[in-house]
């Protein structure tokens, strides 16, 4: 289906975060591999793509299970604090206006055309990166990693985010560039565009190279 089509015929829109409005993905493979780099592990790209929706304490133990590395409960915690505090020392460089090319069009069609917005993220921070590149006005409601118990591909995220702005799940279409969050999505019965420049991807509805290819698709 036209990705277009489904966005005009639905009453709310729910966004991921990384990969879908902004690009904060090189700071986490930036700070997870500085991470890693403490036992020893040199953690790659690819193993970083497989990390792409999951949130950051299951990130850290599948990097752990990669490097064969077995740490206490409380150290796990203070590792994942230190990758956040490497994260966020990146992501405050961040600027107005550091978003992914046709998000500012799309956001604004969208208030245009009275659509509610939501944010479905693993992110716990970001509410910061909205507030860092402008965009945090636009949004009807935020349900991040601070707001859910259960990753992506649990339907969690998305249903809460469908609950936020008063409207059935039936009625929302998610933009999603990772499987676990399609696969979420799904669960939840709601529509998915796939933003998959790779054609990687698979069990959407509609897919674009990024936002910039919505508002002209015929």
């Amino acid at each position: 289906m036209n990705a277009r089509k489904i966005i005009d015929d639905a009453t709310a829109v729910i966004f991921d975060l990384d990969g879908v409005l902004v690009d904060t993905a090189v700071f986490h493979y930036q700070a997870w591999k500085r991470l890693a780099k403490q036992f020893d592990f040199d953690f790659t790209e690819a193993e970083n793509e497989q990390l792409k929706g999951v949130s950051r304490v299951d990130s850290l133990n599948l990097i752990l299970k990669w490097a064969n590395k077995e740490v206490p409960a409380e150290e796990k915690e203070q590792l994942a604090a230190l990758k956040n505090t490497w994260y966020l020392e990146l992501v405050e460089n961040m600027q107005d206006g550091d978003v992914l090319p046709g998000t500012i069009d799309l956001l604004t069609y969208l208030k245009a055309t009275d659509k509610k917005i939501a944010l479905g993220s693993a992110s716990k921070n970001a509410v910061r990166i909205l507030e860092k590149t402008g965009i945090l006005r636009y949004f009807d409601a935020i349900i991040d990693g601070n707001a859910v118990k259960n990753s992506k591909p649990d339907p969690e995220v998305f249903l809460k985010a469908a609950t936020s702005v008063g409207v059935e799940p039936a009625a929302c279409v998610v933009l999603e560039d990772a499987q676990a969050g399609i696969e979420a999505a799904k669960a939840a019965k709601m529509q998915v565009i796939a933003v998959d420049k790779s054609h990687v991807l698979t069990n959407y509805d509609a897919r674009v190279d990024d936002l910039s290819e919505i508002l002209i698709s015929e």
